[in-house]
């Protein structure tokens, strides 16, 4: 599948007095990962944010696919099948992982209608989420509810899927359990915008990547590229894969 899903066209954003999104322009290669790099504070969070409409670009355009989503809300944006797995994951802690599973199943009313080939699925990727199923989702521990998280993002399918550092505070095994979660949406079709510290993370599951600083996108390309590059790896973000 070939062309971009998601663009964005010199998106300016202003959160109160402070201007922190410089003109950026992503694309977003339709059945690819891609992967957006940068230091902290490079903008990649409000790149997200903008995206899904919970901050509004200033100025610019957000396109999906042939459409101007700019000033839609988040939820008219999630109605567009885009699933949005943000850095502090939001999980409901008081409710069961079933209970947050099933608020994401929006053609399921009660846990029976949930899709049971695509849970089985997911029980593959994340064990936990099947261990813990009746537990208070506020009980897991930080992996866990990562996990959670990103499986209940994609209970149903999803064309569009944007995750906000996965890995982040995950112990290397989880983070490799992570890794091949994300290996086997991308080898359903599944477009994913990931931000990312974790260079190793991003070495081994991105197709494209963006690299922000300073509120702009300033490269873009081949993962791989940037991967066998280790004076362009220091020049943007100061280290080597």
């Amino acid at each position: 599948m070939s062309g971009v899903l998601l663009a964005l066209e010199g998106v300016h954003t202003h959160i109160g007095a402070y201007h922190i999104l410089h003109g950026v322009d992503l694309a977003v290669p339709r059945g690819q990962l891609t992967m957006l790099l940068g230091r902290n504070g490079a903008g990649k969070t409000t790149t997200l944010r903008t995206i899904m409409g919970l901050w509004h670009a200033s100025q610019g355009r957000v396109k999906f696919g042939q459409r101007d989503i700019t000033q839609l809300t988040t939820p008219e944006i999630a109605g567009l099948n885009i699933a949005y797995v943000p850095e502090n994951m939001g999980i409901f802690s008081d409710l069961t992982v079933k209970e947050n599973m099933l608020l994401a199943a929006r053609s399921a009313s009660r846990a029976a209608q949930m899709d049971a080939t695509r849970l089985k699925w997911i029980y593959s990727l994340f064990p936990a989420v099947e261990k813990f199923w009746d537990h208070p989702a506020g009980k897991l521990s930080g992996g866990q509810k990562q996990m959670l998280a990103v499986a209940r993002a994609i209970v149903e399918p999803r064309e569009l899927l944007i995750v906000d550092e996965p890995s982040k505070g995950l112990a290397p095994a989880i983070i490799n359990n992570m890794i091949d979660a994300f290996a086997q949406l991308k080898a359903t079709g599944t477009t994913i915008l990931l931000v990312e510290q974790n260079i190793n993370f991003a070495k081994r599951l991105g197709d494209h990547v963006a690299v922000m600083d300073n509120g702009r996108v300033v490269h873009a390309g081949a993962m791989q590229a940037l991967a066998e590059d280790e004076a362009l790896q220091r020049s943007l973000l100061g280290l080597a894969i």
